[in-house]
């Protein structure tokens, strides 16, 4: 991949940061870590961000769709946060499958298989992996050129902090 040669490897130059604000590192973690450590730490922040995203939009729609929805024969009310224990129990089951299935599939995307690494370096992401790039791109949105994806992925890591 293109991308994976371009992409930076030291904490002041990865996406993410931004002239005005500097380094978003407010635990140090990333000073003291190694290159592979640091690409680690992204992939998690990127993920996480991404997680984080979609929950702020789930409870935008939540608070506008009430009532309304088609979903459990628009049988949930009240405020988004009460809406939760008001779901019925086999769809967070049914979620929780689709969780663990996406996952398990950003990890053979991500990461080594866990039996070609030594015991004592477990979670080693591939070498030509570029942290959240998932190969997940149905509508062919994701720039083509490295400085264009460093752009887009400071933006989503913005938003997702």
């Amino acid at each position: 991949k293109a991308l994976a040669t371009a992409q930076p490897t030291t904490l002041d130059r990865m996406p993410g940061v931004v002239a005005s604000l500097g380094v978003f590192d407010p635990l140090e973690l990333g000073t003291k870590a190694n290159t592979k450590t640091l690409q680690r730490y992204r992939e998690a922040e990127v993920t996480h961000g991404r997680v984080a995203m979609l929950a702020v939009v789930g409870i935008l729609v939540g608070e506008q769709a009430e009532g309304s929805s088609f979903l459990f024969d628009a049988s949930i009310k009240g405020p988004a946060i009460a809406h939760l224990a008001q779901v019925p129990p086999p769809f967070w089951a049914l979620l929780g499958f689709w969780i663990y299935c996406c996952e398990i599939e950003r990890a053979k995307v991500a990461f080594v298989d866990p039996r070609d690494v030594p015991f004592d370096k477990p979670g080693q992401l591939r070498s030509e992996h570029v942290p959240g790039d998932i190969g997940f791109d149905p509508l062919k949105l994701a720039p083509k050129r490295a400085d264009e994806y460093m752009e887009i992925q400071t933006k989503e890591l913005q938003n997702g902090r």
